[in-house]
C-alpha cells in the first residue's frame, strides 16, 4: 500500500478518544446506518449465543442487539478507551433488572482481535472497516473468531464517499485530505478469499446537507473522522487553503445547501460448517508443495 494512504493508528486512537464526548450528538449517519443494518436482521434466522460488536463506538447497537437476542452474551470492542466506557454506560437497565449480563467491553484493535477461535456466533461491525489498512486481514481475523455457521454483518464506506470534499481539496496542496475507500466488489472478493461463504453485498448513497463546508468539517471532527492518514498535512491548514476549499465546495451548492455524499456499503457472509467425510470426520484439504 502507498504509505501516503496508510492510516496512522496511534493518531486514529487519539482522534476517537477526543471525540467520545461529542460523538453521539454528531453521529446522525452512523445511527441511521445502524438502524438499516438492524432491519436486515429481520430476514436472517439466527439465535447467537455470543455477539461481537467490532468497532462499537459509544455503543449505539448494543441496546437493539440485546433486545433482539436477549440470551446472547455481547462483547463491545473499540480502539478507544473512552468510547468503550461510554458504551458500557449505555447498558439497558432492563438487562440488569432481569439479571441479564452487561456487555463485556474490550479496548482493542479490530485488526488483531483478543478473542479465542470460534468464540462468537455473530460479528456486527457498523462503519468501522474504513479505518483499517487491510480489510482482508480483518476478515481473516473475523473468520477465525466466528464459530462454524456464524454470521458476519458489516457496513463501511465506498469510493464515492465525501467526493465533494475530495474535489474541493484537489490540487490545493500536495497532501492527502480525504481517506481512500474500497469498492464493494473488492470487499466481496476479499470475503470469499478469506474463507467466508455466500457473501451478499449491496450499496446505497446517503446525502447529508450543510449550510457551509466548515459545518461538515466540524461534524467529521466531532465523530473523530478527520484526516489521520500518513500523507496528511501535520499542523493547522492555512487560512488561504481553507478559504480555497470553501470556495470550491460552493460549486456543489443546491437549494442553498451543500451536499456531502456517503456511499454506504453493506455486506454479510457466513463461516461455513466444516465439510465431513464418509466417516463423519472433517475433511482437511492438503495442497501439494512445490519441489525445490
Amino acid at each position: 500500500m502507498n504509505e501516503t494512504f496508510r492510516i496512522d493508528r496511534p493518531a486514529l486512537r487519539r482522534s476517537f478518544e477526543r471525540a467520545a464526548a461529542t460523538y453521539d450528538a454528531a453521529a446522525v449517519l452512523q445511527n441511521e446506518v445502524c438502524l438499516r443494518m438492524l432491519a436486515r436482521l429481520d430476514f436472517i434466522k439466527q439465535h447467537p449465543a455470543a455477539i461481537l460488536d467490532a468497532g462499537c463506538g459509544t455503543g449505539n447497537a448494543l441496546g437493539p442487539l440485546a433486545r433482539r437476542y436477549p440470551a446472547a452474551r455481547i462483547i463491545a470492542l473499540d480502539i478507544a478507551v473512552r468510547m468503550v466506557e461510554r458504551a458500557r454506560a449505555r447498558t439497558p437497565k432492563w438487562r440488569r433488572l432481569f439479571g441479564r449480563s452487561s456487555p463485556v467491553v474490550l479496548c482493542a484493535d479490530i485488526e488483531c482481535l483478543p478473542l479465542a477461535n470460534a468464540s462468537c456466533d455473530m460479528i456486527w461491525s457498523n462503519l468501522a472497516l474504513q479505518w483499517v489498512d487491510d480489510p482482508a486481514g480483518v476478515f481473516s481475523e473475523m473468520h477465525r473468531v466466528l464459530a462454524p455457521g456464524g454470521l458476519l454483518m458489516f457496513s463501511t464506506f465506498g469510493p464515492d464517499t465525501l467526493k465533494e470534499l475530495r474535489a474541493a481539496y484537489d490540487g490545493v496542496d500536495r497532501h492527502v485530505h480525504v481517506n481512500r475507500f474500497i469498492d464493494m466488489h473488492d470487499l466481496g472478493d476479499m470475503l470469499t478469499r478469506r474463507g467466508l461463504a455466500d457473501p451478499v453485498m449491496d450499496m446505497e448513497q446517503i446525502t447529508l446537507t450543510y449550510s457551509s463546508a466548515r459545518d461538515l468539517m466540524r461534524d467529521l471532527k466531532a465523530i473523530g473522522a478527520h484526516n489521520i492518514l500518513h500523507g496528511r498535512h501535520v499542523g493547522l491548514s492555512g487560512k488561504r487553503a481553507l478559504a480555497t476549499v470553501e470556495q470550491r465546495y460552493e460549486a456543489f451548492r443546491r437549494d442553498n445547501r451543500l451536499p456531502a455524499t456517503f456511499e454506504v456499503v453493506y455486506g454479510h457472509a457466513w463461516k461455513p460448517q466444516p465439510r465431513l467425510g464418509p466417516s463423519g470426520h472433517p475433511v482437511i484439504e492438503i495442497q501439494p508443495g512445490k519441489r525445490a
